[in-house]
């Protein structure tokens, strides 16, 4: 196993606390950490165990009283040598155990570089160590339930599998280069075929979570959108529990977007409150009039909120049909349900054909109800409730693209029957993006990239 020079770090926040973590790492960690730590004998001490102790200076005067956990190599989490010093969390202490960790010739870790030292000895592939970045950001359930995936394996365990296949088909192409003119074939190509579609089945649900892995880990963009006076301001402050936005009875008041997040069911969302929907002279308002249409193109989900007391059907019959033009997950939320009786809401929801979630924004009626509502409306999505593999980061989503186009010029190769070098070629670029992906290609620039976006602690 290899093991590089000691390196350390602050392993918890900065700042004043009760408790602050220490982590050492590499080759030596131990003994030189035992050099200033007055207990057991570290260097004696099984991987895994927990020691109370003092940290003293080299004029033996106390800085700290501290608990030290000692692992072995290779059960670390980097597989090196490593320990971690439980200290009191005071700025002063903390500096005074670095600078003695420093004189015994341990150095400061770069970003990343413990997580760094976990991959190159092997602890995971690439894309789980970026999930450990990914882990430690998570603010909501669902990015933290997408990060634990990837860190277990995800979807990248499955690809090298398959890699290692087509591997070994390239290595077959590339040997009928070296007999080109005797014209055999080793690749069996109707095997060559299966295996790259076994491939693409893999590769295009990944793909196309990308969309909803990346409003999990941003935020769930959710336009509330209808006509001017509807009551969507007062709608996001009460979703807000907050006065974010100007409430007027002057209809166009909204001439631009304001957004805001809010945490729903561990779900992040990302909610928009746009200029209302209507033709307009005003040269200001027909600007965030169709900076609003946009917002309804980019967005995940749609609210579309209305005062059945201020709208006609034919506006609304007119209205929802281009609400569904935008072929975007919607939810239909009826404002002032105090004004109106059971009858007439029957009436509105038979007009539109589906249910009608009904509201009193300004009283802040049934508002708990809408916020279930649009939870349950992202659950519906398959790859947000099952834990299954979602592509989050752009990284993996380049390649994973890059991969199936390199595989689908492989199948138009066989399809039109070119020579094994062509083949070759597109083989070649599917497995290095393959490779790049989970690591098994791997450059010093593109750990430099990845890990440099660490934490020093991590």
């Amino acid at each position: 196993m290899l093991q590089q020079e000691p390196i350390a770090a602050l392993a918890t926040a900065p700042g004043i606390g009760a408790i602050a973590v220490i982590r050492v790492s590499g080759e030596g960690a131990i003994e030189r950490t035992n050099r200033i730590f007055r207990g057991k004998d570290l260097t004696q001490q099984a991987s895994h165990t927990l020691h109370f102790g003092t940290i003293r200076d080299q004029n033996d005067t106390l800085v700290d009283e501290v608990l030290i956990s000692v692992f072995r190599t290779p059960s670390s989490f980097t597989k090196e040598d490593a320990v971690e010093i439980s200290c009191h969390g005071s700025d002063y202490i903390i500096r005074q155990i670095l600078r003695l960790l420093l004189k015994e010739g341990v150095r400061m870790a770069q970003p990343g570089e413990f997580t760094q030292r976990a991959f190159l000895n092997g602890q995971f592939d690439l894309v789980q160590a970026e999930a450990v970045a990914d882990l430690i950001a998570a603010d909501s359930e669902a990015t933290h339930r997408a990060a634990l995936t990837q860190l277990r394996g995800g979807f990248s365990k499955q690809l090298k599998a398959l890699r290692q296949q087509l591997i070994d088909f390239a290595a077959l192409i590339e040997l009928e280069l070296d007999f080109g003119e005797e014209d055999v074939e080793f690749a069996k190509r109707d095997q060559l075929r299966a295996v790259i579609l076994d491939i693409q089945r893999v590769l295009r649900p990944l793909i196309d979570s990308f969309s909803v892995g990346n409003a999990i880990k941003n935020g769930i963009p959710t336009v509330i959108a209808g006509k001017p006076n509807a009551g969507k301001s007062t709608l996001l402050n009460a979703l807000l529990n907050e006065e974010k936005a100007i409430v007027s009875d002057i209809p166009g008041t909204t001439r631009d977007v304001i957004e805001d997040e809010l945490f729903i069911d561990g779900i992040r969302f990302r909610l928009i409150d746009t200029a209302g929907l209507r033709h307009t002279t005003d040269t200001i308002e027909a600007i965030g009039v169709e900076r609003t249409q946009q917002k309804m193109r980019d967005a995940s989900l749609i609210m579309y909120l209305f005062d059945a007391g201020r709208i006609s059907s034919d506006d609304f019959r007119i209205a929802v049909d281009e609400l569904r033009t935008y072929e975007k997950p919607y939810v239909l939320v009826g404002n002032k349900m105090d004004l109106i009786s059971e009858a007439q809401r029957q009436q509105w929801e038979a007009l539109a054909g589906e249910r009608i979630l009904w509201i009193s924004a300004a009283k802040g009626e049934r508002i708990d109800a809408l916020r279930h509502a649009l939870a349950e409306r992202v659950k519906t999505d398959r790859s947000v409730t099952t834990g299954s593999a979602v592509v989050t980061n752009l990284r993996h989503y380049e390649h994973l693209t890059g991969t199936e186009a390199a595989l689908a010029r492989v199948l138009t190769g066989l399809d039109s029957g070119v020579t094994p070098d062509w083949l070759a070629i597109d083989l070649r670029d599917a497995l290095r993006h393959l490779g790049e992906l989970t690591g098994e290609i791997v450059t010093d620039d593109i750990l430099g990239s990845i890990f440099s976006k660490f934490c020093i602690g991590k």
